[in-house]
Order: structure tokens, then sequence, then C-alpha cells
């Protein structure tokens, strides 16, 4: 277990017996309706693992290279501007498949290189065909900031144009944005519905489709928006499937998704091996926020993502944190876009020191150098666990997972 000692006494609480009232009418209200497995604790025994040790040398991760494919100069151009040099496994499986228009299902962690993987051959696929139209549906509003992002890095220089369409934003200035006619458009479910719906968006004029994250879609409640959605879609088009896990209900979307599929998978890990994970044992509830605050004034603990379950307790801790004089920002449902966007865009330039989430930015979010993730509320399965955790250690270096238990 995590050495923990209190060595700051001067910020303690009285208010944790009002919160523990909060949470007992909470769950009186709706024990009866909830399913066993959402209050289900997983075995501490998982959030434990010491990280291997990392030794520095040379890999060969793949034989192939970016200037290998039969892609335009100028995306060869930006790909190798932005540092690209050799594919990841997911890039190296699925690229030669996509520039031969083949259906796609790939299976891949986060943080495998998959954005990039569908990305570089729809470019291309436009670039050569300017009549081309993507659409790109993804779980999250973060997400897809980030997908257009990395368009712009390799589209730069192309003449091509993309669109975000997703809830927070302005719905206007979007239709106004639609009828310019993008290359590529990229939203989340529930804003493309209504957009589909106002007759803003014209599914039937995409050849391309691509479902990234599915199982998170699924998991969010998704499924119906999704299924409706390619119910618009052209039976003749490119669909591509990109999704961590394939579930029962994932299966479901595919059965009408995808036509002779090519399956991709890269080899999952059970949790990044270079992250350090240990627990923090709380066994009076009303400690609880004076022990995450003796973990935040440790020199070590310098970009910290804090994870908790419900949005009204991220934003109520949050104001704590502030209050106790702590940098801190919140991202979670009830935020504005633009109020998400900022928070997340502070905590990468290090304006804030931590940044407080619900799993809505667990995955797919690439933070570099985040050395600590503490899991305040513990998940509710390991799957989601194994995401939380995966936004630190990255690019080759150690991280650290603590999880509160009680």
């Amino acid at each position: 277990m995590y050495n923990h000692n209190r060595n700051n006494q001067s910020f303690r609480h009285s208010s944790g017996g009002r919160r523990n009232d909060s949470q007992r009418r909470f769950q009186g209200n709706h024990r009866n309706n909830q399913k066993r497995n959402e209050t289900k604790k997983l075995d501490a025994h998982l959030f434990v693992k010491k990280a291997a040790l990392i030794i520095e040398q040379p890999a060969v991760v793949s034989s192939a290279s970016f200037s290998d494919y039969a892609i335009s100069d100028a995306l060869k151009t930006n790909i190798a501007t932005h540092g690209y040099t050799t594919p990841t496994p997911i890039q190296e499986k699925a690229i030669p498949y996509l520039l031969a228009q083949r259906d796609v299902i790939g299976t891949a962690n986060t943080g495998a290189g998959k954005t990039a993987a569908f990305l570089i051959p729809i470019i291309d696929k436009i670039d050569k065909n300017r009549n081309q139209r993507v659409l790109i549906i993804v779980p999250t509003r973060e997400l897809a900031m980030q997908i257009i992002d990395e368009f712009h890095q390799f589209a730069q220089g192309m003449n091509l144009k993309a669109v975000l369409c997703i809830g927070g934003a302005n719905m206007q200035r979007q239709q106004i944005n639609l009828t310019q006619n993008p290359s590529i458009v990229v939203g989340t479910p529930g804003r493309l519905k209504d957009l589909a719906n106002r007759r803003k968006l014209h599914l039937m004029q995409f050849g391309t489709i691509v479902l990234d994250e599915v199982d998170r879609m699924v998991d969010i409640g998704f499924i119906k928006d999704i299924q409706y959605l390619i119910s618009l879609l052209p039976e003749i088009r490119q669909s591509l499937f990109f999704s961590a896990t394939v579930s029962g209900k994932t299966k479901e979307i595919l059965e009408n998704f995808v036509t002779n599929p090519v399956n991709v998978s890269v080899k999952h890990q059970e949790a990044a091996v270079n992250i350090d994970q240990d627990v923090i044992q709380v066994k009076n509830p009303s400690m609880k926020l004076d022990t995450l605050h003796d973990l935040l004034v440790k020199e070590e603990f310098n970009k910290v993502l804090v994870f908790g379950r419900t949005k009204w307790g991220i934003e109520k801790l949050t104001k704590a944190l502030i209050a106790r004089g702590f940098k801190a920002a919140a991202i979670h449902g009830n935020k504005s876009q633009g109020q998400r966007q900022r928070a997340l865009q502070m905590f990468k330039e290090n304006q804030v020191q931590i940044l407080l989430a619900t799993d809505v930015a667990s995955r797919g979010l690439d933070i570099d150098d985040v050395t600590h993730v503490i899991n305040y509320d513990a998940p509710t399965s390991y799957d989601d666990y194994v995401h939380r955790i995966g936004r630190t250690g990255r690019a080759g270096k150690k991280g650290v997972a603590l999880t509160f238990i009680d």
C-alpha cells in the first residue's frame, strides 16, 4: 500500500458528515433501480502493481516506413514534418487495407496511434478525389477536437476543410460551416443526429465513415443514435470501425455497418507496464479530502489527473481544492464546451496543477507528462481503470496511479 503520512493538518474541514448524509439519501433513492454491477467493488489487488524496469534500448517497432506508402507527396511531407517516421503496429497493419478501400475492424488500446491510422489514408483519399466526404463519429467532444487538431497537422497546406460538430458549441455556426461542403465532418452522436434531423447534415453524401472508440460510445448510451446515423448512410461506402473491445452490443452495430471487413488487432496489455500502481486506504470517509490534499502538496505531484464517478462529486471536489489554494480545473458533462476546452488547455500548458474529470476524459486524450493519475472514486470496471491510468506513463516515461479505497 502507498506510504502516506499525514504531514499537513492545517486544512482540515468538518463537512464530511453532511456529504455522507447526502450520499446516503441519493443511494437510498436509487438503490432499487440500479444494477448490481454499478455498485460492485473491484478487487483492490487489481490496483496494485509495480512498474517494470524500463531499459533504454533501440527497438524495431516496424519494418515499414511512411515513405513506403503510396500516398501523396504533400501528405508524406506533413507526416515527416511532425516527426512521424515509423508506423505503430496498428498503423502498419491497418493503413494498407484502408488505402485499398477495404472495410476495417480495428481493435487497439487507447494511445496505440489509431487516429493517425485512419486519418492518413483518409486524407490521401480526399486529396486524390476532392468529391470524397468523410464522417468521423466519436464519443466525446475532447476526442473530436483532438482528431480535428491531428487532421490539421497532417493536411497542412493541402487545402482541405474539416468541420467539428459537437454538443456544447454553437449549432448555428456548425450549420453554416456545413454549407461549405467540408471534406471531413467530425462529431459526437447526439449533435450529428440533431443536424441530420434538421436536414443540415446529409449523410447520403458521405462515402467513408469512421466509428472511433465504439465501446465507449456504447458504454455511455449512444448505441441507438449510432444505429440511426448508420441507417442514413449510403449502402456503398467504406466503413472503418475502431474499438478497444468488441462486446455483444458493439457486435450489434457491426452487423449493419461493415461489409467483408478485414480484422486488424493489436495485442492488448492489461495496464501499462511502466506505471506504478497502488492503493490509498481511507477508512474514515471524512478524512478522504485531507488525504488527497496531503498527496497533492508533495513535490513530485506536479501534473495530476484526478478521476471521480459523478459530475456533482467532481465539481464539489474541484471547488474544495481551489479553496485550499490548489490550481485546479474540471471537465465533465455539465461544463460548456468552452469551459472544458479552456480547462484542458490550461492543464496541457501547466497553468493548473490538477485536472479533475469524470470518465469522459479517460479515453483518447493525449496529454503530455502527466505524473500521477488518482482515482478518487474507484472505477466500476477494470476496463475503465486501464483507460484512466493510461493518461500517465506515456511515451516511455514512468507514471504513478493511485486508487482510493475504503
